[in-house]
């Protein structure tokens, strides 16, 4: 009776633990499929089986390849280094279009948000010439710069520079005045005045400008490479195009997704260091 008792009692912990390994499993389950990148992984996932339902369904590979065609594509791209050699030229013009672009609008949108007599002369030449679009300016662009590596660039620094002046603007107009009168008070001179709260405060507001400004020069350079550059992604979708290699057309554009993903999730982090005090502010 009782080595009955004391079996019970032995196995009642391993009985009991085992339960609450049960128990825990659905919960360790459900704290991973919240997991953020557990939910991409499984966007990623369906966003594979419809392509491959629509590429079964079409039945044509010359207008719409497999997502496995796509991915050889890939590799092989990759391994013969054109993928590389392609996305680094676009990736260099877009830095430097970028760095143009806010060279130029940060400095003439903290003008404009200081001065209503800089803004009321230099607004109207603004918004006459940001609903023209970047595309529209290639034909002018192509016989000035002719083809090569400034066409881009003067693309992307136009249509990425008005997001930014925009932004610059609106994030000086948004600095909170007491801050500024209170700094006043305190005889705190001009120059100060601008870089200790002036910029500050705007600087959140700023960086969501490049980030806008990123991306829409991303989408532009393609259009720009298309027709005025002899290399870069935009070159190399419009050449395979040429060609019938639809796998490789693809492939440049899952690319180009790939690429501006890095890019902005370089700047957000670019954005974390320079406003920690702005976390949960601004876009994400």
């Amino acid at each position: 009776m009782n080595f009955t008792h004391a079996s019970h009692a032995q196995a009642a912990p391993a009985g009991s633990d085992t339960q609450r390994a049960a128990a825990a499993r659905p919960g360790a389950l459900r704290r991973l499929a919240q997991q953020r990148w557990f939910i991409a992984v499984r966007a990623f996932g369906v966003f594979t089986a419809l392509w491959y339902a629509a590429y079964l369904w079409n039945a044509n590979p010359l207008q719409l390849p497999s997502p496995v065609a796509v991915a050889s594509a890939l590799w092989n791209l990759a391994a013969g280094g054109e993928l590389l050699q392609h996305a680094g030229i676009s990736s260099a013009r877009l830095l430097i279009a970028l760095a143009i672009s806010i060279a130029l609008a940060v400095p003439l949108g903290f003008w404009m948000g200081l001065s209503p007599t800089a803004e009321a002369y230099v607004d109207p030449v603004v918004e006459l010439l940001r609903p023209i679009s970047g595309i529209a300016w290639l034909p002018l662009a192509l016989f000035i710069f002719g083809i090569g590596d400034t066409l881009p660039v003067f693309i992307m620094v136009y249509v990425g520079f008005f997001p930014i002046l925009l932004n610059t603007i609106s994030g000086v107009r948004q600095v909170d005045r007491k801050l500024i009168a209170a700094a006043s008070t305190m005889g705190v001179g001009r120059a100060a005045l601008l870089r200790y709260v002036i910029v500050p405060g705007a600087l959140p507001i700023v960086m969501v400008g490049i980030r806008l400004a990123l991306a829409a020069s991303w989408a532009a350079i393609v259009a720009a490479e298309l027709i005025g550059a002899p290399s870069g992604l935009g070159f190399a979708i419009e050449w395979y195009r040429e060609l019938l290699m639809t796998s490789k057309v693809f492939a440049f554009i899952a690319v180009i997704g790939v690429v501006g993903y890095l890019c902005d999730v370089a700047l957000r982090a670019l954005q974390r260091r320079l406003t920690p005090w702005s976390e949960g502010t601004e876009l994400a």
